[in-house]
């Protein structure tokens, strides 16, 4: 099982929504994949099943102490081949408890590692640099980070770019930068362009597709549902055929 973080310390920027369209777009093309919430917000969870009923990702890291359950014992079924691993607030007690624990960084790669039958986990991580994305950097083989064309995302995107390194240096080395990915981009806007421009200068893995602005994202994620139709669909599934294609190069 190939492991991708999709992730950026900023919020607001489409991790989410990024997550859920791309796991929707790779089952579509008939890959198993499971989604795991690592962010105590939860939104990616109450979208999709709902309440974890005290079954989520905290009971699987646990916090002070190891967590009780194993990760096969939380999933939960999405659509046929498409699962969850659900979190909730407890999660946010994880963080703080990992702090304490003996290779607290490694806590969600040796719980991943116990897992079979899929092709990807995408892990939706929060919007911080806390240990919990820490974990999620450590346990996987690639990283997606979604930002939005601003000159302040773009500042962000940096600080998050030299963790990352940090990350790269220390605990994971064969860690990769899948690509930037854009999100909410509207080309009518000056602004968006130049912070576009400025991106695909930088040297950065620009990913091609650009996600544009439209409040249906929005509104497909509320409601726990990938996008049906329309142009960000259409770009959510170029995505998923990029991701595809990388994973039959790792076979």
């Amino acid at each position: 099982m190939r492991i991708i973080a999709i992730s950026n310390q900023k919020g607001g920027v489409g991790k989410t929504t990024t997550a859920l369209n791309l796991g929707a777009g790779l089952a579509e093309l008939g890959r198993r994949v499971l989604l795991v919430d690592l962010d105590p917000q939860a939104s990616l969870t109450l979208a999709t099943v709902g309440d974890s009923s005290g079954r989520s990702m905290a009971e699987v890291l646990g916090d002070t102490q190891p967590g009780k359950l194993i990760m096969g014992k939380v999933i939960k079924q999405i659509s046929p081949g498409f699962h969850l691993a659900p979190s909730d607030l407890a999660l946010s007690n994880s963080e703080l408890g990992l702090v304490t624990r003996y290779g607290r960084e490694s806590v969600l790669k040796k719980a991943l590692a116990g897992l079979a039958g899929y092709d990807l986990a995408l892990i939706d991580c929060g919007p911080s640099m806390g240990l919990l994305t820490v974990n999620a950097l450590t346990a996987s083989n690639a990283v997606i980070c979604p930002t939005l064309p601003t000159a302040l995302d773009l500042r962000g995107l940096k600080l998050f770019l030299r963790s990352l390194e940090a990350i790269q240096a220390e605990l994971n080395p064969g860690l990769d930068l899948f690509g930037v990915l854009v999100c909410q981009f509207d080309n009518r806007l000056t602004l968006h362009r130049e912070a576009l421009e400025t991106l695909k200068s930088s040297g950065l893995p620009v990913l091609a597709m650009v996600i544009g602005k439209s409040v249906e994202a929005a509104r497909a994620t509320g409601a726990g549902e990938p996008l049906q139709r329309g142009n960000l669909a259409e770009q959510y599934n170029q995505l998923a055929e990029v991701v595809d294609a990388w994973l039959k190069r790792q076979d």
